[in-house]
Order: C-alpha cells, then structure tokens, then sequence
C-alpha cells in the first residue's frame, strides 16, 4: 500500500488539468507514478517531460533503452518497474522473455547478450551500484556508443535510479 494518497480527479477536482495532460501523454490513464507524483503537481508534470525525453528522445535503440531500465530495476528491486516494462515494452522493443530472464539475473548467463550489451550491463551496474565507474568499464562500453549516446545512456541510468527509488519510497502500488 502506497505510502502517500493518490491524487485523482475526485480528491483533488483543482488539478483537472494537470491530471488530463498525464492521461494524454501515459496510454490515457493516470497511472500510479502520477497518482503518487501529483501531491506535487509541479513536480509531476516537470518529471513526466523529463523521462518523457529520457525515454523516447535519445539517440539509444528501445532494446539499449530497456536493458538499461530493467536492469536499474533489478540492482534497486523495483518490482513495480520491472512488471510496467515487462508487460508494455521488452517483446515490441526486441527482447525476449527469455534475455529478460536472463537480464533479471544478478549474475548474467553467458550466451543472451553480444559484448556491446555485456558491456552496457557492467556499466550500468556500477553506476547503479557504486554510483562510480571504473575507467576501463567506461572504455568498454564507450567502444561501441557516440559521445552524445554515453550522455544520454549515463542520463537514462541515473533518471531509473531516481525513479526506482522514488517509487520505491513512497511504496507505489502495481498498475492493475
């Protein structure tokens, strides 16, 4: 059970608008995060532009972009993240059951991945971890991502971090 009341049209009718601009832009439904996150409506809507663009504006294929994000999942237990993904995007954004399986491993199987997603998984460890990356992780996985690809993968790391954790904190409770 969530820790803070959710917000919705009949608790809160002063933030009409502001819970009609979440349900445009999150599959038409005032979805838990924003539930939680409209108890600060300025927050909620500057955190929805901002993964928005995490999330579908960077220069990162939809597979590089949910390795990232279940894998944050995984290191900070969110299981609330982990079943939003594995339900909405991970087989349109060609990962298979079966790799994110294996990616919800701590200790990763060899033979799912190729070396550019070994790599990308090491870094995203250690920064999930250890908030630090070593230079020679750093080095593997920047052979195979642009300057501007490390900035928005590094982005994209830290913003499931910060989304995890908040979502964990506040206790979120599953989509239904």
């Amino acid at each position: 059970m969530a820790r803070v009341k959710y917000v919705d049209e009949s608790s809160h009718p002063e933030l009409i608008e502001e819970i009609k601009a979440v349900r445009a832009q999150r599959r038409g439904k005032l979805i838990p995060v924003y539930g939680l996150l409209l108890n600060s409506p300025e927050v909620a809507l500057s955190w929805m532009q901002f993964l928005n663009a995490v999330r579908w504006k960077i220069k990162l294929t939809a597979r590089v972009r949910e390795l990232v994000i279940l894998r944050v999942a995984l290191l900070n237990n969110s299981k609330y993240v982990i079943d939003v993904h594995r339900k909405n995007f991970t087989e349109s954004d060609g990962l298979s059951h079966a790799e994110c399986d294996a990616l919800l491993k701590k200790k990763i199987s060899p033979g799912f991945f190729n070396n550019e997603e070994l790599a990308l998984i090491a870094y995203v460890d250690q920064l999930t971890l250890k908030a630090d990356v070593e230079d020679d992780t750093f080095a593997n996985v920047k052979a195979h991502f642009s300057d501007r690809q490390m900035v928005e993968l590094s982005v994209l790391i830290g913003a499931y971090n910060m989304h995890t954790r908040v979502m964990s904190s506040l206790r979120i409770d599953a989509e239904t």
